[in-house]
Parts: C-alpha cells; structure tokens; sequence
C-alpha cells in the first residue's frame, strides 16, 4: 500500500480557518441544516450540504499502473477543520491520513513510513493541484461556486446542467443535477501539463441524519496526457451526519521513516 494508501488520503480529492487538536483527537458535534441551496451568478442552482460532521465507511477498489487491490476504508469530517481516514485489509490498519486545511499527515504502517507536510505531496500524487476545500468538497459531493471574476460557461446537457470556468492554470467542468441540484461530475483540468481528475457520483441515497440525497458511490480517474494513471471507486456501506461524537486519533509510531517524496 505505497501510492494507493496515498491516493486513498488523496480522495477526500479541498484553505479554510481552523485545526483540530490531534492529541486527544476528540470532537464533540452540534445541531446543524443539512443541506445550502446556491444560486450562482449564471443562474446554476445547486444544492450542498451544510451538516457539520460526516462520518462513513465502506470498501474501495484502487488502481495504479503498477498495482490494483481492494480495501475496507473509514472516513470521518469536521466541514473545514479535519478530514480523518483509514484504510485496512484482512482486518488489519494499512493507511492513516489525517488532513486539515494547512497539513497533509499520513501514516503507512505496512512500510512503517509517514509523512507530514503540505498539499504539494497530494497534488504530485493526484497529478493536479489539490487544496483542502477542493478535497472536502468532492467527498461530500458538493458544487464549487465559480471565484470572483471569473465567467462560468452554462450549459444544459438533457435535464442537468454543465458548468465550466477557470481557476488559476485550471478548468473546472461541473454536471449539476437539474432535480434535486446535487453534483454529478467534476473534471478538474490542467491543460499546460495535460492531466485531469474525473469524479463521478452516483447511487444517491438519504443517510442516516438527512433528507439530502448522498452519492454512496465515488469514483475518481486521474489522467496524464491522456492516459489513466490512478483510478479509485468508493462504494459506502453506511453514512451518517450531523450528530454524534466523532476522534479524529493520528500519531506516527516510534522508529518509523519519514518519507519526503512521492515514490515512482
């Protein structure tokens, strides 16, 4: 488990304001909505979600050029403070992440590695530039409103609606359900370096906690000049959101080797 832990970590695929204590790891959450109703300038309604805890589990099936396994995987949010996830096989921990929106911390008890750092590890891995915001969005399904200034390009694709606009050196293109306003695909492109992530969502189901309509199947391909070079699909098992008690538990074990560079 070397870059597909990592891409697993990588699918939260996201800054914001604050950071979780991850000594005592423990988090307590509140009474919140479940669901923001955006009107963009262009008139694209989307619906998001607005709950402030998420927690979930299931099984992911990861591909790299050099490897394809299967997983158990649990994730675990705090909207805009903590993204906790982990990754076992045969019962056994394989991968920790624990990701806030100034740190990126992963910890690969298979190689007893770890590394600590910022979000240029995971846009190496992910083959495009990746923020916390961006990733916590695309694990919870949720639209990205076009920046200031930017002019986004509306069109109707059946009852959905395409939204495309830049961000910086990329292109974001957005299908937008035309029903409930829930995100169907995301492409995030860089065209100067030919490489793109496609994220996909489907199998819309209520969770535990809510009325909105959660995707409980993800799937993400990440391309380089044309060719698929990461692939994941995460398949939900159980989801739940805005109540409990959540830890977001993260420490590196004595003896372990810190990695400072993404592995070819």
């Amino acid at each position: 488990m070397n870059k597909s832990a990592l891409l697993l970590a990588g699918l939260a695929l996201a800054g914001c304001h604050r950071a979780v204590s991850t000594k005592s790891g423990s988090l307590t959450a509140g009474t919140s909505t479940a669901a923001a109703t955006l009107a963009t300038p262009s008139g694209v309604k989307a619906t998001n979600t607005n709950f402030q805890y998420l927690s979930g589990r299931g099984k992911v099936h990861l591909k790299t050029k050099d490897a394809e396994q299967s997983a158990n995987f649990a994730l675990r949010v705090r909207r805009d403070s903590a993204i906790w996830l982990s990754g076992s096989l045969l019962g056994f921990e394989g991968v920790r992440a624990l990701l806030t929106p100034d740190s990126v911390r992963v910890v690969n008890r298979l190689k007893k590695e770890y590394f600590a750092g910022d979000y240029a590890y995971l846009s190496q891995l992910l083959k495009v530039p990746v923020t916390y915001q961006q990733m916590q969005d695309i694990l919870l399904g949720d639209y990205q409103e076009a920046p200031k200034g930017a002019l986004p390009i509306v069109k109707k694709e059946g009852e959905n609606q395409s939204v495309t606009y830049p961000v910086a050196a990329l292109i974001l293109e957005q299908l937008v359900s035309g029903g409930d306003g829930r995100l169907q695909q995301l492409k995030v492109s860089e065209t100067a370096a030919k490489r793109s992530l496609t994220v996909g969502y489907s199998d819309f189901q209520k969770p535990t906690g809510t009325e909105l309509p959660f995707a409980f199947t993800t799937t993400v391909l990440g391309q380089q000049e044309g060719v698929a070079s990461t692939s994941a699909t995460l398949n939900y098992q159980k989801v739940e959101v805005g109540s409990g008690h959540l830890d977001f538990p993260f420490s590196v074990p004595k003896g372990y080797t810190k990695q400072t560079k993404i592995k070819k």
